[in-house]
């Protein structure tokens, strides 16, 4: 698989595996099978892996860290701090909390957790308001100087708080969301992350499935699925958002790809430090995600998309969410 580089020179694989859809509940029934499918990815040549210290809490690093456990020195792992958890219990107590007490609790839990002795890419999930950024980016810098922490990586962060945070400790990537149908981030974030050599890990690529084209204004969600709170997945939303995935799928056909990679095509186009991540729980997909590294989207496509103009309805998180990103 062929690489890009990050902020602070960090070279991963071109594309991410995110594990937070591998399950964030105190039991994964799957689990054996989703150790498999990390393992599987990296024989295919993907490096870059993704959790938190949230999904589960603790589960899903738990998983992770077991199914990187034999290959640790050949991948490029990351999680992430910045939930108010309860370290002793594992209870979310909800909202945020980066106090650097917490962020160093947060730390030894996810190194045992993990069953390593460094993460590669630690990042604040998301703001926290009650806490200067300074204070959060001193705190992972002195854990770099420690060693238990390669990079500094934020998430949903706005440009106040990126450009403040890297005069402290350089940030070595963002990760948000950002894709053909969330493209909010290219107004003021992708130019300041250029002018500071940040690079991009933009989540959720294929808009929750959305952009695979396998989602319709039929498609029903069952009990759980948090598609069924997003105004984005709305009925009527859905229907007219259509039209972005029969753009993609009619461009898909003059290349021989499907909707999924020719989304994911467009990201890797835009910039060259841009590494989308993604997540799925069947290695046939992921075959299918990592077949977008061959696909070349011409100047006539990507002047196509634009020209198109397509405007996305609905929000992308329900309104009860959003006061957490994007500070």
């Amino acid at each position: 698989m062929i690489t890009r580089e990050l902020g602070q020179g960090l070279r991963v694989s071109a594309l991410s595996l995110g594990a937070m859809g591998y399950g964030k509940a105190r039991a994964l029934p799957d689990r054996a099978q989703m150790i498999d499918l990390i393992r599987a990815a990296h024989e295919r040549g993907m490096n870059f892996f993704d959790t938190a210290e949230v999904y589960g809490p603790w589960t899903n690093e738990e998983m992770v860290g077991e199914a990187i456990a034999p290959i640790r020195d050949q991948v490029i792992l990351a999680t992430k701090f910045g939930w108010d958890i309860d370290q002793a219990t594992g209870v979310h107590r909800g909202g945020v909390n980066s106090r650097p007490s917490q962020i160093r609790s947060a730390l030894e839990g996810s190194l045992r957790r993990l069953r390593t002795d460094y993460i590669d890419l630690y990042y604040q999930h998301r703001v926290d308001p009650d806490v200067p950024i300074e204070d959060v980016a001193g705190t992972v810098k002195d854990m770099i100087a420690e060693g238990k922490v390669r990079y500094f990586g934020m998430s949903e962060a706005g440009a106040a708080s990126i450009r403040r945070a890297h005069a402290v400790q350089p940030v070595t990537a963002l990760q948000s969301k950002y894709s053909l149908w969330t493209r909010e981030p290219e107004a003021e974030i992708i130019p300041l992350l250029q002018e500071l050599g940040i690079g991009f890990v933009p989540f959720s690529p294929l808009g929750r499935g959305f952009l695979t084209g396998k989602i319709t204004a039929e498609t029903t969600f069952d009990a759980g699925d948090l598609r069924a709170d997003i105004p984005r997945f709305a009925d009527k939303a859905r229907a007219a958002n259509q039209a972005l995935v029969d753009l993609i799928t009619r461009i898909g056909m003059r290349h021989g790809a499907t909707p999924a990679q020719v989304a994911l095509a467009w990201l890797l186009a835009q910039k060259p430090w841009i590494v989308p991540l993604f997540g799925t729980r069947s290695l046939s997909r992921f075959e299918e995600n990592i077949g977008a590294l061959d696909v070349t989207l011409t100047p006539a496509d990507l002047a196509e998309i634009e020209a198109a103009n397509i405007t996305i309805q609905g929000a992308r998180y329900p309104e009860a969410t959003l006061k957490f990103s994007g500070r």
